[in-house]
């Protein structure tokens, strides 16, 4: 099997690309470069250009034309950024999706999945959702998950189109072999935020204290990006039992399960690191909202999948990869 990563080049691309390999499954990246870093394609076909070209998708499936699926990860991802440039937001993530369906479509691609999010949800009362659960996005780059999905589903209603959206949860962690992690030494994160503040020794800032959780911090469901890779893998595997063709759309949450708070991470960070961390407190950042956690067993069901690592593991291997991250990437 073969199977076209758009994204391929950053953090989550690459480690799905990294677990697609160890299962037999031969990628290949498109990748714009514009965050993501060539050195997390070597030993892999590796196209650099934007999703929304056409003559580029043709020479990709031209030298590939045995590309069976299209697993896409290429988007704008920084809420405060997408509250900044909202069109810019609009016209990378929901236009440049639009046309590369339409490249893949005239190619005869029909098996589609899609990074979506769990930011476009409305939590209930207890903080948690599942994929019935009312959505209502809180920024721009929500939104734009929203509408893609919206798109992508009226058009796997009537074109040769089948569609998993797979929405995610709060990836954290790396490669458990370390070929790939965060590519930015400064991620917007609250894990990267804490191993930042671990290594520079400065404070911690927990932006938000006043969300109706049990302790005034947003709470989370942090995956850790090797499940959250090995969930792709079983989706390409049972693809055709997912979504029987010719046409049809699916969603499937991808989390833990654990409703996390910001200061519950940071408490399990400094367990495993065996260190005390100065931590402050500051206003929640535009766009931030509440977060939410899955009480889905949808993804168990569908995909014979479910989490395995914990939180501690996601901090262990953060820290793993920014030690080696400078001898892959430099500074």
């Amino acid at each position: 099997m073969k199977t076209l990563i758009t994204g391929g080049a950053g953090y989550i691309g690459s480690t799905i690309a990294s677990a697609c390999l160890d299962s037999g499954i031969r990628p290949v990246i498109l990748d714009d470069l514009s965050t993501g870093r060539e050195e997390f394609t070597e030993g892999r076909a590796f196209y650099r250009g934007d999703i929304a070209d056409g003559a580029l998708l043709d020479t990709v499936f031209r030298d590939h034309p045995d590309i069976s699926a299209v697993i896409h990860c290429a988007a704008k991802i920084v809420v405060p950024e997408s509250v900044r440039d909202p069109l810019g937001y609009y016209a990378n993530n929901v236009s440049g999706t639009i046309a590369l369906v339409q490249h893949l479509l005239r190619h005869g691609c029909e098996r589609f999945l899609f990074s979506s999010s769990a930011s476009i949800y409305q939590p209930g009362p207890d903080l948690s959702v599942d994929e019935s659960s009312p959505v209502d996005p809180q920024s721009p780059y929500a939104a734009t998950k929203m509408m893609v999905e919206r798109v992508l589903a009226d058009a796997a209603a009537t074109l040769p189109l089948r569609v998993i959206s797979l929405r995610y949860f709060n990836p954290v962690g790396a490669d458990p072999l370390l070929r790939t992690g965060l590519q930015s030494p400064a991620p917007t994160h609250a894990l990267g935020k804490l191993i930042e503040a671990y290594e520079r020794g400065t404070p911690f800032t927990i932006t938000g204290t006043d969300w109706p959780t049990r302790d005034g911090s947003g709470i989370r469901d942090y995956i850790h990006i090797w499940d959250l890779a090995e969930a792709h893998v079983r989706a390409l595997e049972r693809f055709d039992e997912v979504v029987p063709a010719p046409r049809g759309y699916e969603v499937i949450n991808l989390g833990t399960g654990r409703g996390t708070t910001v200061r519950e991470l940071a408490s399990a960070f400094q367990d495993a690191v065996g260190d005390r961390l100065q931590v402050r407190e500051a206003g929640p950042r535009p766009g931030d909202a509440v977060g939410c956690f899955t009480r889905s067993d949808k993804a168990a069901a569908l995909l014979g999948w479910s989490a395995t690592r914990t939180e501690k593991d996601g901090v262990l291997d953060s820290l793993a990869w920014a030690r080696k991250r400078p001898t892959i990437l430099g500074r």
